[in-house]
Formats: C-alpha cells, structure tokens, sequence
C-alpha cells in the first residue's frame, strides 16, 4: 500500500462525517389532523389589527378558512366567497374567514362589497407578506396574473383547533374542489 493511499484512508476515518442541510422533498400542503399556524401576521380591517387562526380555533368548535388568489377577482367575487355567503350550512360554523394575500385595507373593501350590512359574519383578512399562506404551504407564484406570489383557492374546514377537511385546487385558481357546495354539500 503506498503511502497516498494511507493517507486518504486515514483521512477519510478521521474526517467529520458530513450532513445533509438540504432536501429535495418539498413540504405537503396542510393535511387533515394539522392545527393551524401559529402566526400573528393576518390583519382585519387594518394593519394594526392582528388575527391570528390557531387562537380563533382553539376557542371555536368549527371554522371554515376560505383561501383566495386575489380580492375583487371575478372567480373570488362571483362565485365562490358568494357561494359560502347564500349557502345554509355556514351559519353552523363558529368562525368563517376568507384570507388572501392582499393588504387590509383591500380586504376590509372587498368584504364591504360582498357584504355591506355584514350581516353575514364572514371575516375577510389580509395576508399582507404571504407569511401564512406560506406556513399553509399553499402560496404559488402569481406573478403572470397578479404580479407576485399569491394564495392558491382553498377551503379548510376546522374543528376543535385541528383541520378537518383539505380541499385544495389543483390549478391553484380554478373552482373545481373549494366551491362551498362541494364542501358543505348541497344547500
């Protein structure tokens, strides 16, 4: 044996055993089971008015958590905040809140618009950075449409502080699966 070839075996017993500091899995979107975030980062009414979900839900039998890509935009405003708004199984729920990566005072408008009496209890809250839409794995970039990283559409019903229902829209925008009669049931 030469003594380069002793020299690498020496070397390679006596070397720190290197980590991995990576990983090529990328993190599930919140599953069934999951508590929500634990973030004081979504906002209602105005900057300075600070939600957060996991202390709602901790206090809540049930909630639903509406996730959008955008305030105003025609899918969001038409059809599916309106469809949780006339369907009859919402008022079951504790807490009902559409959360989308917009600022507050859009979100504090949006819910103005869609309903102005308030009659309804829907929370509308801003996700101003993204910070939670991220922490729910659930942000896409948006860029194309909306000029930055967004929301996708979601809905997640939660009972007793942990999700129980994940209904995710496989193109991130479309109205296919977190419609609130495919949610809920039919009204």
């Amino acid at each position: 044996m030469s003594f380069r070839t002793s020299a690498l075996r020496l070397a390679a017993r006596t070397a720190p055993v290197a980590r991995r500091t990576f990983s090529t899995t990328r993190p599930a979107f919140i599953k069934v089971g999951d508590p929500l975030p634990d973030l004081d980062v979504l906002q209602e009414n105005s900057p300075g008015n600070k939600v957060n979900l996991a202390d709602l839900a901790s206090k809540a039998n049930n909630m639903i958590i509406i996730g959008v890509p955008a305030a105003f935009s025609p899918a969001c405003s038409a059809q599916h905040i309106p469809g949780f708004i006339a369907h009859p199984k919402t008022k079951d729920y504790d807490t009902v809140a559409v959360v989308s990566v917009n600022d507050a005072f859009v979100m504090k408008a949006w819910g103005e618009a869609l309903d102005p009496a308030g009659e309804f209890g829907i929370r509308f809250l801003a996700d101003p950075t993204g910070k939670y839409t991220k922490a729910l794995d659930l942000a896409f970039d948006g860029s194309a449409i909306f000029g930055g990283d967004r929301s996708k559409r979601y809905t997640l019903l939660v009972e007793n502080g942990r999700v129980s229902s994940v209904n995710v829209e496989p193109d991130n925008t479309g109205t296919s699966v977190s419609l609130a009669e495919n949610v809920l049931g039919k009204a």
